[in-house]
Formats: C-alpha cells, structure tokens, sequence
C-alpha cells in the first residue's frame, strides 16, 4: 500500500508544456505527478499566452523566472541550471506531441506524452529511436491503466483463469457531444479540425483508452481491422464522432470496438471483456473498484478492489491507497501511472536494465500501437469499411 514514503533521495525535477488554467487534463498529471511526492514540479510552459501562463504558473507556486513562454526556451534555459528539470509531461493538442517530444528527448530529459504520442505512425517510430538513443523514458499516458482491477484481469489472463481469449468486447461510448458543444467550447473545438487533431476524433480520443487495456490484459496483437465511423454532427466531417471497428487478433481471437461522443445519455460507457474459452471477465471505468468474474455454469462473481483473494502478488493489483471497501478513482489510477513513471525514471538514470525488463509502464510502443489503430481506421473507412491490415 502506498503511504507517501520516499523512495529516493529527493524527488524528480519535473515541468510541463501545456496544461494552462481550464485544462482538465493538466490538472490531472499536477495531482497524479506529485501524489507521492516522487516528482516535484519545478517549471512549466503551460499556455500559449505567455502572460497568462505566467501567471497561471505563480498561482500554482512556480517562480516566476521559471514560468515559460514556450517549450523551446524552457528546455534551453531549463538546461543551463544545476537544478533544471529532469522530466517533462506533455499536455497540448495531439498535432504538436510529436516537436514537442522530439525537442525534449534531444534536451536529455525524459518525457511524459499524453495520447496520441504522434499523429503519424512514422513520427512515433522515430520518437522512440531517439528516446533509444538518448537512454531516456519515453512515455504514454493511458490513465485507466493504474486501476487495480484492469491488472487483476490481466494477471487473470496471462494465469490462464479463464483460458485462451476468443473475444474482446470494448467501448468507451459517452454522450457529451451528442450537440455541437465545440461552437462554445474552444476544449472541443480543435478535437474536431484534422489538422490539429489528426485523422481520427472519437476513435483518437476515446477508442485508444479500451484498445490499449485490451492489449495490457491479453498480449494479443491486431492482424487486421475494419472500421465503420460516422459523422452525425455534420460539421465535424471528415472527423467521426460514432464508430464502429472490428478486429482479428493473432492466434484467432477476434474484437469489437464502439467509440462514440453522441450515445445520448451514456456517461462514459468505457467498457472491456474478455471472452475465454471457460470464463469472461467485464470491467467498466464507472466500478472501476470492482472486476465481473463470469464462470460457465457458476454463479457471476463480483471481485473486490483490496480483498486478500485476489492476485496480490502483483504490485499492479496491490497498488492500494486505501484499504477494501473504500472507493478508489481516476486520480488514484493517474497516481499509480506516475509511480511507475518514477521508479522506471530511477532506473533509466542508474542503467538497471534488469529492472526496466520486468517493470511495466504505459511506453512507447503502446503508443505506437495506438497511432497504428487510429490510422489503420481511418484507412478502412475512407475506402467505405474494408478490411486492412494492421501494420
């Protein structure tokens, strides 16, 4: 159970690019980063008016030399200090990850990237070569991944508890823009331009969140896919906001994905299961306390977050802050994420390779295998949902 204790000397010199006043998103790397006291937050380029941020950053307790107005003269002045920072997380639209990354790996920092980490598979490919070369962490952030429970079904899984996977139902079908909520809300607006956002918008968005668990709680690799997507707001053409996808999986499995922003009245809808060839796992992001255990001709179990029954060996599963009984959420999830960003951090600088072997992290190539979704997607339906590859 985490408790606050220190694991190192002092805490990870940590800045973000993005994230400014009225960011969701920034707001929840700040309170996941320093839960645990393992990163400090030092310095920040955090809103594209400078004035603004600078500002912003004051409030959040930066100094006011160390409040940026963009991430180029962070990184350069941030690298002339003694106690410049040694990481860096990336909260800004998905069309600049990709600059921003590459600028922050070549400053020698380690680098947090919200999802997508590219727009294009080839940038995220050559992201990862540099993080290679650089010896630095490049990461991911696939926030639902810290819960405890979407570890219990992995390690439900890989233990062959339900037996080999034959499919893999999942969703993240919410309701929030069954309107056209961009016209007021500057937060949603360059979600739907392509140009900013990429060749997806629910799919990027949303979709990514289920497909990346899938591949956490399976190991199972896509073969081929085809996807159906649709724009029902007119305005957000060539942008879907409904789609449907299918997949193959390597070894026969086969999947399914709905990722919608107009499923009227849904809250989150992000839903996983898993269909073995004895039992079936569900698990939904609003219980995220909670894992459905469905054995063939046995009554349904619900297993409990923090219960001594269930695969405590894994630190994934025992990452509790609370005991059982006490909800955990979101936050703890984030938490749980930037704890192993931390740990495998510690290892990049000490070169213990054997750690980094068996430590797991939403990395790199879980966000290339996001971009490849989202393309290999946009391929099929724009040729009027036909199959295509994955890779």
């Amino acid at each position: 159970m985490f408790n606050e204790e220190m694991h190192f000397e002092s805490p990870i010199r940590w800045g973000m690019v993005g994230g400014g006043r009225g960011s969701e998103i920034g707001y929840s790397h700040r309170a996941a980063a320093q839960r645990d006291r393992l990163f400090s937050f030092v310095a920040g380029a955090l809103d594209l008016n400078a004035e603004r941020g600078k500002e912003f950053g004051m409030n959040l307790g930066l100094a006011a030399d160390r409040c940026y107005p963009d991430y180029k003269t962070m990184f350069a002045e941030e690298a002339k200090r003694e106690d410049g920072i040694q990481a860096v997380s990336i909260a800004t639209p998905n069309s600049t990850h990709a600059e921003i990354a590459k600028a922050a790996l070549e400053a020698g920092l380690h680098v947090v990237c919200e999802k997508p980490v590219t727009v294009h598979v080839e940038e995220a490919l050559e992201l990862k070569a540099l993080a290679e070369k650089q010896n630095k962490m490049l990461a991911v952030m696939y926030g639902y991944c810290g819960f405890q429970m979407v570890h219990q079904a992995r390690e439900m899984v890989q233990r062959g508890d339900i037996g080999a996977v034959r499919v893999i139902q999942m969703s993240f079908a919410h309701g929030f823009h069954n309107t056209e909520v961009e016209k007021d809300n500057p937060g949603a607006k360059w979600r739907m331009n392509p140009e900013v956002s990429g060749p997806s918008f629910i799919i990027g968005d949303c979709g990514t969140h289920p497909f990346y668990m899938a591949g956490l709680i399976t190991g199972l690799k896509v073969k081929s896919l085809m996807c159906s997507r649709q724009s029902f707001i007119e305005s957000r053409a060539p942008l879907e906001d409904n789609a449907h996808v299918v997949f193959n999986f390597e070894g026969g499995a086969v999947g399914t994905l709905w990722a919608s922003a107009i499923n009227s009245g849904s809250m989150h809808q992000q839903k996983i299961r898993i269909v073995g060839e004895k039992a079936s796992l569900e698990w939904w992001d609003e219980y995220p306390n909670q894992l459905r255990y469905e054995v063939q001709g046995e009554p349904a179990r619900i297993l409990e977050r923090g219960m001594p029954y269930l695969h405590n060996d894994s630190p994934g599963v025992s990452a509790n802050r609370q005991g059982g009984g006490h909800a955990e959420g979101f936050f703890e999830s984030w938490a749980n994420i930037y704890h192993r960003y931390a740990l495998a951090i510690d290892a990049f600088e000490r070169g213990d390779t054997q750690f980094l072997e068996g430590h797991w992290y939403p990395n790199i190539d879980g966000g290339i295998d996001g971009v490849k979704m989202v393309n290999a997607c946009a391929r099929s339906a724009d040729q009027g949902a036909v199959w295509v590859d994955y890779d």
